[in-house]
């Protein structure tokens, strides 16, 4: 570098640092407010949006009684604001129909049975803990789940831990993971120890 070229770098480094410096001092002032947003229910606010959604699904059943994991297949589907079902199609069929407080099960042996989820908490704090995610219902979740968010919105895990005593003696947790406003997968956690994962994958209207 010759010696009449340091006068000239001197001066750019001189003109450009406080504008340099005065980025960095907004972007990491700007940092906390964006993590601090990132909340459930920001998360809640975003899923919301979503009115009704349809997929398919792969679920893994782990229990401690067997060497492999039971699979099932099939299509969920949720029309705000309350409406989900599961309907499974191999390697039995099965459809599982929730509707306001009311869900109706339909086996292959043709057993028709009806719940209602007001006078079933546990049974009711299962599914909502499915369908109020999907609602973006922080509500109802925050009625039966303590709530904890990790990630981004283009990446999140939400962590559903029970507080009523006799769900904690089924479920120890609920993890639920996704990008955006899409689930991609379901896990629930049992306290004996089995678990069953559900693989999600939106299905995409033509």
């Amino acid at each position: 570098m010759t010696s009449g070229t340091r006068p000239f770098r001197r001066s750019l480094d001189a003109a450009f640092r406080p504008a340099l410096l005065t980025l960095t001092l907004a972007f990491s002032s700007l940092s906390p407010a964006w993590a601090q947003a990132w909340t459930p229910a920001a998360l809640m606010q975003s899923l919301a949006t979503h009115k009704s959604a349809k997929a398919t699904f792969v679920e893994r059943k782990y229990l401690a009684v067997l060497d492999q994991p039971v699979e099932s297949r099939g299509e969920l589907s949720f029309t705000a604001p309350d409406r989900l079902e599961k309907r499974t199609l191999s390697p039995r069929p099965e459809s599982l129909v929730l509707q306001g407080d009311l869900l109706t099960v339909d086996d292959a042996n043709k057993r028709h049975m009806t719940v209602n989820l007001g006078a079933n908490p546990e049974a009711a704090a299962f599914v909502e803990s499915i369908r109020g995610t999907l609602a973006g219902d922080l509500a109802t979740l925050q009625k039966y789940y303590a709530l904890e968010l990790t990630g981004s919105p283009e990446r999140w895990k939400l962590l559903l831990l029970p507080q009523q005593p006799r769900m904690a003696k089924l479920v120890s947790r609920i993890r639920i993971e996704g990008a955006g406003t899409v689930v991609r997968l379901i896990v629930f956690e049992q306290a004996d120890g089995d678990r069953s994962e559900m693989q999600v994958t939106p299905v995409t209207a033509p």
